[in-house]
């Protein structure tokens, strides 16, 4: 196992980057914060009437890059066309989304979070965005770059992982 120079750098006497001292720890806190976001996700589904994979959904909606699509969405979340379209009917019931067409090609459908549907997600989900603030105090502007260029880092990694398919 590599150690760290005293200053906590990571650069080796010789300035090569050095590799985490302990890999394992920050494995194990990464799946306690998937644990605990997993407890929010869960407690939120169960009071809106959804299934977790639904609250998966709505964040990949609500988080796209640009139009998220149904095939978007069953790529995104591994899933097959059958249940991704009973998650979208479940979401556009409970007043979450909207399914909208294309103008130019009517076959297209585009997935929508409704303004409102926001609101209830805020409130439920506030004692996250609290814990995150005051983590946040913690730390310096430049350690927070760091954190979130190594979150980045590690989605993207993960994005490259292809799961296998149901």
């Amino acid at each position: 196992m590599v150690t760290r120079d005293d200053d906590g750098t990571g650069e080796g006497t010789r300035g090569e980057r050095q590799p985490p001292a302990d890999l394992q720890a920050f494995a194990v806190q990464l799946r306690r914060m998937n644990g605990e976001v997993n407890r929010l996700v869960h407690g939120f589904a169960a009071s809106q009437g959804l299934h977790p994979t639904d609250v998966q959904a709505l964040a990949a909606i609500l988080d796209a890059d640009g139009p998220m699509t149904p095939g978007r969405l069953r790529e995104h979340l591994g899933l097959t066309s059958g249940a991704v379209t009973a998650c979208v009917d479940r979401l556009e019931r409970a007043g979450h989304i909207r399914r909208s067409r294309e103008s130019t090609d009517r076959r297209v459908v585009h997935l929508h979070y409704e303004p409102g549907a926001q609101a209830a997600a805020r409130a439920f989900f506030r004692p996250l965005a609290t814990a995150a603030e005051a983590a946040t105090g913690r730390f310096t502007p430049e350690e927070l770059h760091v954190a979130l260029r190594f979150l980045t880092a590690l989605n993207e990694e993960l994005g490259l992982e292809t799961p296998p398919r149901r």
